[in-house]
């Protein structure tokens, strides 16, 4: 593998794929580029995406258990043994030229390919507050459906009252012991869903109420909610907390260039092709349902493969 990690790129090189991200999509592309032998870039200012977010997963196949930088690890492992060129920048725009395209860094190198996959994933949104960071894959987590199961028995928080919140605090309900639901204004999930979830036993609502601190050793003991309104503060002693106030799609580099939803997402088909010929997308980045390791990794194998056929039909190959 040959990398990259600053000065300016010869220009004069022009590769058959770039892929953008290396998350589990990205990643999954490498390999499946290296294997039908096209002259790769791989940029991505990091390495895993979200994946190195999870502590502990229980739901990637061939492993019961793995944690999350492990099997960020492992995939990384994989795509150091194939000739891929590896750089560690943010893309900050993608513009064609003739019949390529052209990924400039915000360092300013440059990256000329005849084909394009946008694997960039999205960032979950943040509190901002003490102890978050800290934290991070020691209590708290930003997937319910991911990690749930690993609080079997105990007490957690969900921050969030939309459809995302309040699936997270299904999800945690038929695990954890008591599932503490705090949102500053009333719950706007679905209504269906909502009934269904206020009906549960183990749900407790706090409405109203806003996170202030995250606290614990080394894992999360418990966290400060305050009610402004009412100047009241309570402490809950939980050991998880599943912070769904959704998904920000890494995706602004992209804007006017690509096709994108209302929520940022890039549009794809079932092709993985974007509203541009020759430019792909893959994972957590584009309107695919669900947002899970493993679909990620199936959707960036996917992509690869249709880039191929467009190069094997574009005669570029």
């Amino acid at each position: 593998m040959h990398e990259i990690s600053n000065g300016k790129t010869d220009c004069n090189s022009i590769f058959d794929l770039t892929i953008i991200g290396a998350g589990p999509a990205g990643m999954t592309a490498c390999v499946y580029a290296a294997r039908k032998k096209l002259k790769t870039a791989l940029i991505s200012e990091l390495i895993g995406g979200q994946m190195t977010w999870t502590w502990d997963i229980e739901n990637y196949m061939g492993y019961q258990f793995i944690t999350g930088p492990e099997l960020s690890a492992k995939f990384e492992q994989q795509i150091t043994q194939f000739p891929i060129t590896r750089a560690f920048e943010k893309v900050s725009r993608i513009e064609r030229i003739d019949k390529h395209f052209r990924c400039i860094t915000d360092t300013g190198n440059i990256y000329d390919s005849r084909a394009v996959i946008i694997a960039t994933g999205k960032q979950s949104r943040e509190l901002g507050v003490p102890g978050e960071k800290e934290f991070r894959g020691k209590g708290v987590s930003y997937c319910a459906i991911c990690d749930a199961p690993l609080y079997r028995g105990v007490p957690v928080a969900v921050i969030g009252c939309g459809n995302s919140g309040i699936e997270a605090a299904e999800s945690a309900a038929k695990y954890s012991s008591e599932v503490h639901v705090v949102c500053p204004v009333p719950w706007h999930a679905d209504p269906i869903l909502t009934e269904k979830v206020k009906q549960l036993p183990s749900v407790k609502e706090h409405t109203g109420f806003m996170v202030e601190q995250i606290n614990g050793d080394q894992y999360v003991e418990n966290i400060v909610i305050k009610n402004n309104s009412q100047d009241k503060e309570v402490n809950l002693d939980v050991k998880g907390i599943f912070i769904e106030i959704g998904l920000t799609p890494n995706t602004g580099f992209c804007k006017g260039f690509v096709e994108l939803n209302n929520w940022g997402e890039i549009i794809i088909n079932n092709r993985n092709e974007t509203s541009i010929p020759g430019v792909f997308a893959a994972g957590d980045a584009t309107d695919v349902p669900e947002k899970q390791i493993i679909i990620a990794a199936g959707e960036g194998a996917k992509a690869t493969l249709s880039a191929y056929r467009y190069l094997l039909n574009s005669n570029d190959i």
